[in-house]
């Protein structure tokens, strides 16, 4: 088992920044992948980031350019720096661990979840 915790979430305008950090504990070994996924109201969760111990990324068009997935293994802990925020990007993000990559566009490709954090962007 993994436990997955996120943080960093919380208010900021538009044009601001903000860096989520997603700490996992239990069997961090285990996992291979890891992901974060958005859900806004209304909406189904939709992955925006993906990364895997062999180093493929992926990122949604959406945030493209603007949000950075990264690993520190050393302290098994996920970030999601994002930059250049829009009123769009609200939502509550979550952190996704998966043993395969193989089916990481989707939610069912992950074994683990976090409880979420709130991101909310002003206009």
């Amino acid at each position: 088992q993994v436990q997955l915790v996120e943080s960093g979430g919380g208010w900021v305008q538009a044009g601001g920044s903000l860096r989520l950090s997603c700490a996992a504990s239990g069997r961090p070994d285990s996992v291979f992948a890891m992901g974060w996924f958005r859900q806004a109201p209304g909406e189904e969760r939709e992955l925006i980031a993906a990364t895997s111990n062999d180093d493929p990324t992926y990122y949604a068009d959406s945030v493209k350019g603007r949000f950075t997935i990264s690993r520190d293994n050393a302290k098994n802990t996920m970030f999601l720096q994002m930059n250049g925020l829009k009123p769009e990007d609200t939502a509550v993000y979550y952190c996704a661990a998966a043993r395969y990559w193989s089916n990481y566009r989707s939610t069912r490709g992950y074994d683990y979840w976090g409880q979420g954090t709130q991101v909310t962007v002003s206009s």
